[in-house]
């Protein structure tokens, strides 16, 4: 067993920081690289070195392998961890870190292979009587015979990029006089996203449910599931609010879930951290979508329910340590949400809206944790992901989880860009998510932009009617007010 002495954090932003937190609890000591855009990033600051790697575009700097590997060697780090993005799921990298003698932190590079094709993923996880939704099981390109495949699995079906993922290369076939249209363009996109024009139909489930399950193993073959994440709440396939536990699960379900899950490590001889996603349908019957062989971006909601440091147990199981715990010991404590906080116009169809943080006050109290990468004055760069902070919120029941929430997003004060704040509030507080009566096509069958611009919180009509009473000189000072309930409002301010 190798202890890991100096670690090299291949990523940047909230996930770089919350990598390096940790490792320094530890005694470890960290390396950031950094494009020449993030010169001043937090990330940069808090690590004991760090490396430019580049200018500002990812492809000439955070997606460089050699420029990662030579700032290791360069600083004698022992040991890389990817976060999320990026290199992450990139199996020539981790062949790479492990050929240059360094210990990487995540799965081997023969599981992020085999999990990286949907449709070796899903022969692998086939031997394990792991349910799989209906559909082909190797790439199809014969229109005639894939159109066939589609009649008997019954419309509406989907058409899937074998390669990558974020909704690229998909496209959901209503009925049959569609299907070769959108087969085409499927096929063109995904060999324009991932070079690999590969594609499998399926079933589409109308009413789907994105439930995941956080897996982990050790490297002497002790495998356990830390329960499952809710992942229902996306736009354009990217979630945006996350909670564990899930809302609709009885226990059995979740177990019958869990094993599967941890079938699926099985499959591809997993270690390390892993998330198995599931869709879910209206009756609650569970398949297989994909295995994502990194940390995920909503891990935090994994660490409040069950009180584990998931990168801290990445790093003992990189150094060859078993797990700490079986299966038996790991229980659920409270609920917790998570929302992801974008600088994105949810009125302008979440397009990316980039600029200066002119104001950013992180919301504070019992039960709030904010993880991001950005202090007031900084600019949040258009080179890559627009995500400012993730949010987590946790209480002891999902309704108390809910009001904190919406508590901490009317505190968190942000202007100089719009961001998802105001939708996640919104989220929050309809019927659909209170009930837990909802699905992935949320935002189509509820937002509208103009939801945003309704009527006021309650603090602000208390506001409006104070004014009122007010002579007019005073009422002048005091126009300029703003309650705490509306900050986030205020976002060009």
């Amino acid at each position: 067993m190798k202890k890991i002495v100096k670690l090299l954090v291949a990523n940047r932003g909230e996930i770089a920081l919350r990598i390096m937190r940790s490792a320094r609890e530890m005694g470890i000591k960290t390396v950031a690289v950094y494009s020449e855009a993030d010169r001043q990033a937090l990330h940069v600051r808090f690590a004991d070195e760090a490396v430019c790697i580049g200018p500002p575009p990812s492809a000439q700097s955070y997606l460089v392998m050699d420029k990662i590997i030579a700032a290791a060697k360069q600083t004698g780090a022992d040991a890389i961890h990817p976060g999320y993005g990026f290199l992450s799921e990139n199996e020539d990298f981790a062949a790479l870190v492990r050929k240059e003698g360094l210990i990487f932190i995540g799965p081997s590079p023969e599981s992020i292979e085999l999990m990286g094709s949907k449709l070796a993923a899903k022969a692998a996880v086939a031997k394990f009587n792991v349910p799989l939704v209906p559909g082909t099981s190797e790439p199809i390109s014969d229109l005639v015979k894939a159109k066939q495949i589609a009649k008997e699995i019954g419309y509406p079906i989907l058409i899937k990029a074998s390669a990558g993922g974020g909704g690229k290369g998909m496209r959901i076939v209503e009925a049959e006089p569609d299907f070769e249209t959108q087969m085409e363009r499927a096929v063109s996109e995904a060999k324009s996203a991932f070079g690999d024009g590969s594609v499998f139909i399926e079933k589409y489930v109308t009413q789907p449910r994105h439930i995941e399950f956080q897996i982990f193993g050790d490297q002497h073959g002790n495998v356990v599931h830390l329960f499952e994440r809710e992942c229902s709440i996306q736009r354009r396939h990217q979630k945006v609010i996350e909670e564990a536990p899930s809302s609709v699960l009885t226990p059995e379900l979740r177990k019958k879930m869990g094993e599967a899950a941890v079938n699926v490590a099985r499959a591809a001889n997993y270690y390390n951290a892993g998330t198995v996603e599931f869709i879910v349908d209206e009756n609650l019957n569970f398949y297989f979508l994909e295995m994502n062989t990194r940390l995920q971006v909503e891990h935090p909601v994994t660490e409040q329910i069950t009180g584990l440091d998931l990168v801290k147990l990445q790093i003992k199981v990189a150094e060859g340590e078993k797990l700490p715990f079986g299966q038996a010991d790991l229980k659920i404590t409270g609920h917790a949400i998570e929302v992801r906080v974008y600088a994105e116009d949810p009125a302008n169809n979440f397009l990316p809206d980039i600029g200066t943080l002119k104001t950013y006050v992180r919301p504070q109290g019992h039960g709030i944790r904010v993880d991001d990468g950005f202090e007031q004055g900084m600019a949040v760069p258009f080179y890559y992901d627009p995500m400012i902070a993730k949010m987590i919120c946790s209480d002891s029941t999902r309704e108390r989880a809910i009001a904190k929430t919406i508590r901490a997003i009317d505190e968190y004060e942000i202007t100089g860009l719009e961001t998802t704040l105001g939708f996640c509030r919104f989220v929050l507080q309809h019927p659909a998510f209170t009930s837990g009566n909802f699905d992935t096509k949320f935002v189509e069958k509820y937002f509208k932009p103009e939801v945003l611009q309704s009527k006021g919180s309650a603090a602000e009509e208390l506001l409006a009617a104070l004014l009122a009473t007010m002579p007019r000189q005073q009422h002048s000072l005091e126009t300029n007010a703003t309650p705490a309930a509306t900050h986030w409002k205020k976002n060009r301010s």
